[in-house]
């Protein structure tokens, strides 16, 4: 067992061994998770958390440490959560986004950790809300989730984000996939990468007119923009955090930041509960319980519903 507190105290000191004890307890599931998520508790809420998805290819890795060197450049302590899909043996992060980052290695203002998805759907791994509790009462000004891949549903990001950003790229289909995606209902900024590539701009063009199709803002609603860049070598990224902080600006003005951060707590209730709930359920299988409720089901005597609500009812009593 680790001392908690002492892990704690470590990681508000920027030692990232700690940081890294304190996301390993998140990711394991550890018996001193909750005692983890106590000590953390009055030290969050600092962290500006930035959402970074796209089609696989768009370059989210490359824009992600081009924003590292751009915060960095402000004097920012950031924490970046890359989360890769999962290794189908180890269960572990298949890309290693940290080798692709490494020039912040040696920097003791980053964080990096790869995150695996362990097979969650949305884009995200299921521990991603307590690691990103972690970076902020780590003392993070920003932290940046870059997710893995994202198709048509894989949009959870924008549910654990203070703002989103979605990147594009020429010549690989995402206008028209967007369109059916429901991505373009996530983004608060788009980003078209490789913007030196033929098509940027057409790119562009249709990803606007995307934006203007069946909207109805009303007046100081906000207006995603479409910034163009060149991440490998940073051009455009300066526009990038600027669009990052107006809309950062516009949220706080608007009261849109605090309520986009409480309907993110009330999520990760229910996301606690509910697992905590399916848990019980899973224990279940072989119990003398379920098994009576199905011959009853089967013998025509009560429907699926009536027993699964005799059934939560039963759960809840405990």
């Amino acid at each position: 067992m680790q001392d908690v507190a002492s892990l704690v105290a470590q990681a508000r000191e920027g030692r990232p061994r700690a940081v890294a004890r304190l996301i390993s307890l998140v990711e394991g599931a550890s018996p001193q998770l909750r005692e983890v998520m106590e000590a953390l508790a009055p030290l969050t809420g600092h962290a500006y958390v930035v959402g970074l998805t796209g089609s696989p290819g768009v370059g989210k890795s490359t824009s992600t440490s081009a924003l590292v060197t751009a915060y960095r450049k402000a004097g920012k302590r950031v924490g970046v959560l890359a989360v890769d899909p999962s290794s189908p043996f180890s269960g572990g992060a298949l890309l290693g986004d940290r080798v692709r980052m490494s020039e912040h290695a040696s920097d003791p203002g980053v964080y990096i950790r790869s995150m695996a998805t362990r097979g969650h759907l949305g884009g995200l791994a299921w521990a991603a809300p307590q690691a990103i509790r972690v970076l902020d009462a780590a003392g993070c000004d920003v932290v940046l989730v870059e997710t893995v891949g994202v198709g048509q549903s894989e949009v959870e990001i924008a549910s654990q984000a203070d703002t989103s950003v979605v990147l594009l790229a020429p010549g690989m289909g995402d206008g028209i996939q967007a369109a059916k995606a429901g991505i373009l209902e996530i983004g608060d900024v788009y980003v078209v990468n490789k913007a030196d590539r033929e098509g940027a701009d057409a790119t562009a063009r249709e990803l606007n007119h995307m934006l203007g199709l069946g909207e109805s803002r009303a007046p100081g609603d906000w207006r995603p923009p479409i910034v163009k860049t060149v991440a490998a070598r940073g051009e455009g990224i300066d526009e990038v955090v600027e669009a990052l902080e107006k809309h950062r600006a516009w949220m706080e003005e608007r009261g849109v930041l605090a309520e986009r951060r409480l309907a993110r707590a009330a999520g990760e209730v229910e996301t606690i509960a509910v697992t905590a709930l399916r848990e019980r359920i899973g224990d279940l299988h072989g119990d003398r319980r379920l098994s009576a409720l199905a011959e009853r089901i089967v013998a025509g005597e009560l429907d699926p519903y009536a027993a699964a609500d005799e059934l939560v009812a039963g759960l809840t009593e405990r």
